[in-house]
This record gives structure tokens, sequence and C-alpha cells, in this order.
């Protein structure tokens, strides 16, 4: 025989059910709503982000990005421009949708927010003065290096036991070598690469060790617990993959024919497929 008094309690399940993942959906939904994706990048690292000097446009790799992004989502993006320590939490507190700004997935950033499949795997290099005779990382075990406050450079910087020394920018986390701050800057490999091409003209010369600091995976940051829009950024990264629309935007900021002479090896692939040191 049927009892009618767990009906109540089965509907009660069901409006729980579906109370939890309307909750979970909001953000996509809002972001339908207002038809706008808000892409949080850097406010002023180029290639990645900054603003045109021409036009005061916020102009880059990532914005490109978040462009390509938000056109495939159906939606226009609006480009938010971040400091380097806020690119988690703005995400977090859902100031931003997305944050598209060479974000490298960590161990506590993975608790705090979720990434998408990462669509390269970025290394971060060390630049040193050209007439330093180190010529490993190994070597610089114990000096002063500098870097961004609150980046993955920082947290490479603690694993190679070095000592950090941090700035705001990247601008003075290399001014700090030149002044005699620091023995050498952790960047990127990008600005790595633009940092030892300027001191060729102005400054002290530096030269970049070969030997990369770590190597991580960068992927689109996003507010946990929001499966609809996870599934829904990486079908767009997957479709873009595809379209050869990444590729483009690569060769355009960071390609071959550019001062970073960076060839783009990897395809958006999943996190759990691939193999790399979590940094903490």
């Amino acid at each position: 025989m049927f009892h009618t008094s767990r009906l109540p309690r089965m509907t009660a399940v069901a409006a729980l059910l579906a109370v939890s993942f309307a909750a979970q959906a909001d953000q996509w939904q809002d972001m339908v709503q207002r038809k706008e994706l808000k892409c949080g990048t850097f406010a002023d690292v180029p290639p990645f982000a900054a603003p045109d000097p021409k036009t005061r446009e916020m102009v880059g790799f990532d914005v490109d990005m978040c462009n390509a992004i938000a056109k495939h989502l159906g939606l226009t993006a609006a480009i938010t421009p971040l400091s380097v320590e806020a690119r988690v939490p703005e995400v977090k507190m859902g100031r931003v949708d997305l944050t598209v700004a060479n974000l490298a997935y960590t161990k506590s950033r993975g608790e705090q927010i979720q990434f998408s499949d990462p669509y390269y795997i970025a290394k971060e290099m060390l630049a040193v003065k050209a007439s330093d005779p180190g010529t490993t990382k190994a070597d610089f075990k114990g000096k002063r290096l500098s870097s961004t406050k609150g980046s993955t450079s920082e947290l490479s910087i603690k694993m190679n036991g070095s000592e950090p020394v941090t700035f705001q920018d990247t601008g003075s986390a290399y001014m700090a070598v030149q002044q005699n701050k620091s023995v050498g800057v952790v960047a990127n490999t990008m600005t790595i690469t633009k940092l030892v091409n300027q001191s060729k003209t102005a400054g002290v010369e530096l030269k970049m060790i070969k030997d990369p600091m770590v190597f991580q995976p960068i992927g689109v940051g996003m507010k946990k617990d929001e499966p609809v829009l996870l599934a829904k950024v990486n079908a767009a990264l997957v479709a873009m993959d595809k379209a050869g629309e990444i590729d483009q935007i690569w060769a355009k900021w960071i390609g071959p024919n550019t001062e970073f002479k960076l060839v783009r090896e990897e395809k958006v692939t999943p996190l759990a497929e691939l193999k790399f040191e979590l940094l903490p």
C-alpha cells in the first residue's frame, strides 16, 4: 500500500534540490539577464591587459580572450582592471564573473575559487644581472628576489628557498634589481623576456636563467559551486581552440612574430589530465 504521508517529504526534497540547483545556476542566469560578462583582467600588465596609450581602452591577450569567451556565450564583455592580488578575491565575492589574468592554478586558489580547463602552461622565469655568475635557480637559494605581491612568482621564490621582495607592479620589481635591492626578478616568460630586452638599452643589462622556477597551468577563474558557468566556459574554450581563435590571439600578442617569440604547444586540456607540481 502506498502511504501518502511520504509525498510531502518527497516534495520537500525535490523542492530543496530545485532551490539548490537554482542557487548554483544563479550567476549564469544573472549574466544572461544582463547580457554581460564582467571579466576581470590585469590593470596594467602588458601584453596581457593594459590601457592603450592612444585610446586608453584596455587591450591585450587577456582582453581578447575575455571578448572571445563572451562572444561564445552570447554576451558582451565588460572589462574590469584588477590588481594582481585582487584577481581571486574579486571573483570569489562575485564582483566579476570571470578572472582572465594569466591566473595559475594553485592549491590555495583552488580552495577559494574554481578553474576552467587550462588553455596553456606558463613558466615562471628568473632574470638576474648579466654579470651574475649564477646559471641555475639553485644558485639563487637564500638570495633576495623581487616579484609582484600575491603572485605565483612570489610563491615560486619561496619554493626555491629564496627571499621574496614584493611590489605592487612588475616595473617596481624590475627596478629593485637595477637599484640593488634584489639580485633578480621573477615573472612569467613573456614579462621576463620583455624586461631582459628592455635592459639592453637602459640601465644594467639582465639575463634570463634558462631553468624555469615553476611550471603552472593557466585557466579562467570563477566562483565556486557554479557548475553551469564552469561547463559553459569550458565548452567556450574548447570551441575557441578548435576554431583556432586562441592560436590567433596568441600569435597577435605573444607569438613567434612578437618580441616574446612564444610558441603555443598545448591545447585546452582538463586539469585532471595534466601532470605538474602543484603550487601551495
